[in-house]
């Protein structure tokens, strides 16, 4: 009765074994047969059932067809295995070759290298601060007063009373004067949030570089011709530009610096709100106060600021007239930078 399933056993894996096409066949024969639990295993087990005097003569033969049966599987998974690797070593060197696309860097970033490398070339250091910021860096030490109108929630991300998403890089400023005494010549650029409604020309979440120089005898002509010699290195010599008298907390008297809208060059129209002008950044003269709140002397020294947004930098300059799509992540708008 055993040796009939041996024969049985054999011829079946025979003719499996001949069918197989793949890897994929041979791992479901292996398993059937010749696993733990397959078909070879089974007849082991039924040893213990037939007489004592024929137990060797079966032993012998069960280890004789697992035997075969192994060097049979080996063979055959050899043969595919070997076939595989003579395919993968043919090589058709007339076919053309692959072409790997390869990532660039997003606009934002592209903007923010120029940017730091012109400052860089006029002398400027570049530092980084915490975009979570204390209400103390973000408002009190800039000269915000308790009633300013950016200290209230619908202008501001809270996180606690204290504690703030930055709403501008300026913070970074009073942390460098803390621990840097003039003379002092700094750029810090940085992702800022305010609590603003998303539009083509705002969004809640931006990126924005400021600026600070701060020495004995720093005058406004100074801010004027570094403001201006930045401008028409990165927009071009040809730039027209104007500056406007404004209002900012921490510097005193403080300027808006606009530039020819780049959509009707002037003429007016509904981005520039017909007036022909974008405003690209802020600037003046620090306010006496914020050197009071680092230590600074303002006696002695003087100095200028300035802040811009680099998503408004890289509007103006490469002609996108909506702020979101920086953050859309559209590869047709991508790959035009």
């Amino acid at each position: 009765m055993l040796d009939d399933q041996v024969i049985s056993i054999k011829k079946d894996f025979i003719k499996v074994i001949d069918e197989a096409k793949s890897n994929t066949d041979l791992e479901q024969i292996r398993i059937k047969f010749l696993s733990r639990n397959g078909l070879l295993s089974q007849l082991f087990d039924k040893l213990k059932d037939i007489p004592k005097e024929q137990k060797p003569q079966a032993g012998k033969n069960l280890n004789l067809l697992r035997s075969e049966l192994t060097e049979i599987f080996d063979s055959k998974q050899k043969e595919f295995n070997t076939h595989r690797d003579d395919k993968k070593s043919q090589i058709d060197l007339t076919l053309p070759g692959y072409q790997y696309k390869i990532g660039g860097k997003h606009i934002l970033t592209q903007t923010l290298d120029e940017i730091k490398s012109i400052f860089k070339g006029l002398g400027f250091s570049v530092y980084e601060g915490p975009e979570v910021e204390s209400d103390y860096y973000n408002f009190e030490a800039l000269n915000f007063p308790a009633d300013h109108p950016a200290r209230d929630m619908q202008d501001t991300f809270f996180i606690s009373e204290k504690f703030l998403l930055r709403t501008h890089t300026t913070p970074v400023q009073v942390r460098i004067l803390e621990n840097h005494k003039p003379p002092v010549r700094a750029i810090m650029p940085g992702r800022v949030y305010r609590n603003e409604a998303v539009s083509a020309r705002s969004y809640c979440m931006f990126h924005q570089v400021d600026g600070i120089y701060v020495d004995t005898g720093v005058t406004f002509a100074e801010l004027k011709g570094t403001l201006v010699s930045f401008a028409k290195q990165f927009y071009g010599e040809n730039l027209k530009y104007r500056f406007r008298p404004s209002f900012f907390p921490f510097t005193e008297p403080s300027a808006e610096m606009d530039i020819t809208c780049f959509l009707c060059k002037g003429k007016g129209c509904k981005i520039c709100k017909n007036t022909g002008w974008l405003e690209i950044l802020g600037c003046g003269m620090v306010d006496p106060n914020v050197f009071n709140y680092v230590d600074v002397d303002p006696e002695k020294f003087t100095g200028y600021a300035f802040g811009m947004g680099i998503e408004r930098i890289g509007l103006l300059k490469y002609g996108i007239t909506d702020i979101r799509m920086y953050f859309e992540n559209d590869l047709r708008f991508l790959k035009q930078f």
